[in-house]
């Protein structure tokens, strides 16, 4: 089978791979890479938990095939913290209760970091919209748009 050698930013240090034609980003970050962070949830692109920031917007890895990737920049849940302090955003969603289960929070934290990225001061209407392709069985999305409101410029979060 013929495979392609692809070189990608992730999580901020040069990368270079040699990948199936037909291997999903998802693949590759979990069985090949070791950065579990993204969930394997439905497959279809559906349900938002194997989501990552591709060349920053929000992007479902189970149906990007990392072969087209070649010299993009691919940001995971893992990238976020600085050592051991969390991310604004994933330390509003502690904060909030916005972390139940856990299995949709780092596509949910990275829907909101790309919202943040592009517009630091989202509406609720605007942060409702955002998340609204990442599904959540847990939360009831209450928790989670306050924790994305509370990370954004519109509300201090407490410390």
């Amino acid at each position: 089978m013929e495979r392609f050698k692809v070189k990608l930013q992730l999580n901020g240090e040069a990368v270079e791979l040699d990948v199936n034609p037909s291997e999903t980003l998802l693949e590759t970050l979990r069985d090949r890479l070791e950065l579990t962070g993204a969930k394997d949830g439905c497959g279809l692109g559906a349900c938002g938990s194997c989501t990552v920031l591709l060349n920053g917007l929000p992007t479902r890895s189970c149906i990007v095939l990392t072969a087209e990737l070649d010299g993009s920049e691919v940001s995971t849940i893992e990238s976020l913290a600085d050592g051991t302090k969390p991310a604004p955003v994933q330390e509003s969603f502690m904060e909030k209760g916005a972390v139940q289960c856990g299995f949709c929070t780092p596509g949910m934290i990275l829907t909101a970091k790309g919202l943040l990225d592009r517009n630091s001061r989202p509406t609720k209407e605007e942060i409702i919209r955002s998340i609204s392709s990442n599904l959540c069985r847990c939360t009831g999305y209450k928790k989670i748009v306050e924790a994305v409101e509370a990370a954004s410029s519109t509300e201090t979060p407490k410390t």
